[in-house]
């Protein structure tokens, strides 16, 4: 072989050399790149989750407070139809003692009309 066939070679594999090399930098430029986006990407979903979570734990103490007085306004229709049932029971005997004191009024009207006419 000749020097010119050495030097070509040896200037071939130089070439070569800086050319993988400057392909294994791009590569590694572009993986970083791909790495920034996917990490940006990562961070901005896990902001989102936050946000929904927070708004779901918000939800959640909302439906609680909902619950708690929904159960509240039970208990308290569960005393007033107690109280409404107590009221109608009361106004029935009441009703039952009118008829009643009625009935005794008009006995004693019968009475007094009856003493009236032996006095006339």
């Amino acid at each position: 072989m000749s020097t010119a066939t050495i030097i070509v070679i040896a200037i071939a594999v130089v070439v070569i050399i800086i050319a993988l090399a400057l392909l294994a930098r791009r590569r590694a430029a572009e993986k970083e790149i791909e790495r920034q986006r996917l990490a940006q990407e990562a961070s901005a979903h896990r902001d989102q989750a936050d946000r929904k979570l927070s708004a779901a734990q918000e939800r959640g103490t909302e439906a609680e407070l909902h619950r708690s007085q929904a159960e509240e306004h039970s208990a308290r229709a569960d005393e007033h139809a107690a109280a409404a049932s107590e009221h109608a029971e009361q106004a029935s005997t009441l009703d039952s003692h009118s008829q009643d004191a009625g009935h005794s009024a008009a006995l004693h009207e019968q009475e007094a009309e009856q003493r009236e006419d032996k006095l006339t």
